[in-house]
């Protein structure tokens, strides 16, 4: 099995695995999942090739539903303290004055980003790298409803963590899977970016539609409101 060669190679999720085991996993899920110094830490990948590992008995001699269990709780647990982290430490940093990024304006916009999209950004945010890290932060900042980002961080937390670990588990028992493990990892990371792209087309869309439409009623007899200007018969400038 090939190394993912996307950073220096005690990031390889393989060596990770080899010199700490299961409590090496546990711990880069739990960081990646809501401490902001895991953003860079391998997320997808290490869970795929720690399902590939279990299936051959190599490294990893734990059954496969312990290790999905154990890595459900340390990913829901990685959230639960970056949504704390950010509730408690967060309305001070964005309180700061003379700070180009936390301001109290990003607090706002991020209320209203999560009142509306709330549960699905946590649930899409974990199969997305960095994001998955952040999110929970900028939830506590925003004083997301602590028992929806509860219900959702485990809800995500599954579908994640046992999810991309069992699919690595089934796959790597494929030949051609195990021989082609570096650019299979990669699409995985591209596939992941869709669902957040998809929703960042639709929120341009929704800010252009009242754009046009106001531009549209501007345009039609020159006033904001669209009202046409009648102008009695033989009236002329200055008379009414």
């Amino acid at each position: 099995m090939t190394a993912l060669a996307l950073g220096p190679s005690w990031l390889d999720p393989t060596t990770l695995i080899s010199t700490f085991g299961l409590i090496g996993i546990l711990a880069v899920v739990f960081a990646e999942s809501g401490l902001l110094v895991g953003f860079f830490l391998p997320g997808d990948s290490l869970l795929f090739t720690t399902g590939m590992l279990v299936a051959g008995g190599t490294y990893l001699d734990q059954p496969l539903w312990l290790v999905c269990l154990l890595v459900v709780l340390a990913a829901v647990a990685g959230d639960q303290v970056g949504y704390l982290f950010g509730r408690k430490v967060g309305p001070g940093l964005f309180r700061r004055p003379d700070s180009r990024l936390f301001k109290q304006e990003n607090v706002e916009k991020a209320t209203a980003f999560f009142e509306r999209h709330g549960p699905k950004a946590i649930v899409l945010a974990r199969f997305v790298p960095i994001v998955r890290t952040f999110t929970p932060v900028v939830a506590g900042v925003s004083r997301m409803n602590y028992r929806s980002f509860v219900l959702f961080n485990v809800i995500g937390g599954v579908l994640w963590g046992a999810g991309v670990t069992v699919l690595g588990y089934f796959l790597g028992r494929i030949a051609f899977v195990r021989d082609n493990i570096e650019p299979i990892l990669i699409l995985i990371v591209l596939l992941s970016v869709v669902p957040v792209a998809v929703e960042l087309l639709r929120a341009r869309r929704g800010r252009g539609a009242p754009a046009e439409a106001d531009r549209a009623r501007r345009s039609e007899g020159g006033n904001p409101a669209g009202h046409r200007v009648h102008v009695r018969p033989g009236a002329r400038s200055g008379k009414v």
